[in-house]
């Protein structure tokens, strides 16, 4: 009775997949790919893995280490706070002793008011973290920075970041541009299914040069993605994700991976008049 009710339950589960599959076909959306992660929604099957996440889905040719920092400003110091980071990350810039730089640094124009988001990297990954760490608590000036910058925060937090290998290497550019942070906190043990799908779609968002970079986070918040985009302006930003949607593909990577996203942010940013991305 039982292996009776055990081979209906197998022959429905295969006649359920015959009938998704013939209409995700005439739909005209399947590729061997997505015939692949259909099937594995009917007979999962765990890989075994023998290597951290972090090196499955970073870039193998750098060794770049990122941190991402978010200040929250009091609204009377944000000229203030400007002026000032300008002037540090300027100084350190200039200074061939730091094996890192300034990305990118934005205000925030929609998502959290009052905010500054700074990209830094670290060329040589923890060891030039440590190396910088070191050296700026012996460096003077920098005290007193962190000490004026304190007075001016209501808070602030940061992330250490690799970079994904499907992305492209976060580059200066002469804009102007707004920018668009979109950050998304996935369920844990999601990340590789997130980098596939994005590894094929990430092809659909290059033809207008919009994608910046694509980080993951390796210490702070867990399991976040940050993704970043640079637009001309807001309607040209409409018109380039709109334009996505008319492209065979876009929708199922978007079908695929909403599922595996706990919470999601969209921050637009303008750049400070001294950030390397304008």
């Amino acid at each position: 009775m039982a292996t009776t009710r055990s081979l209906h339950l197998l022959n429905s589960r295969e006649r359920l997949f015959n009938k998704v599959f013939s209409a995700w076909t005439a739909r005209g959306f399947a590729n061997k790919s997505d015939e692949g992660w259909l099937s594995s929604m009917f007979a999962h099957k765990a890989d075994a893995r023998k290597d951290a996440h972090s090196n499955l889905l970073s870039k193998k040719e750098t060794s770049n280490l990122y941190k991402i920092q978010f200040h929250n400003v009091k609204p009377e110091f944000r000229e203030e706070y400007n002026k000032l980071s300008a002037e540090v990350q300027k100084e350190l810039h200039q200074d061939e002793d730091y094996p890192s730089e300034v990305v990118g640094s934005w205000n925030t124009w929609y998502g959290e008011q009052d905010q500054a988001v700074h990209l830094w990297r670290y060329s040589g990954g923890y060891p030039a973290l440590t190396e910088c760490l070191h050296k700026l608590n012996n460096n003077t000036a920098y005290l007193a920075f962190r000490k004026d910058r304190s007075k001016m925060l209501l808070s602030h937090r940061n992330q250490l970041l690799l970079e994904f290998s499907f992305w492209n290497e976060p580059a200066p550019r002469t804009g102007p541009s707004i920018y668009e942070l979109r950050s998304y906190r996935l369920h844990p043990g999601t990340m590789i299914e997130w980098g596939n799908n994005w590894a094929r779609a990430i092809k659909y968002r290059q033809e207008n040069n919009e994608a910046v970079g694509g980080f993951f986070t390796q210490i702070g918040e867990l399991y976040v993605v940050h993704h970043l985009w640079a637009y001309k302006d807001l309607q040209s930003r409409q018109e380039t994700r709109n334009t996505a949607w008319l492209q065979e593909g876009w929708d199922a990577n978007v079908h695929y991976t909403v599922p595996l996203i706990q919470k999601m942010e969209s921050r637009i940013m303008i750049p400070m008049e001294h950030s390397p991305l304008k």
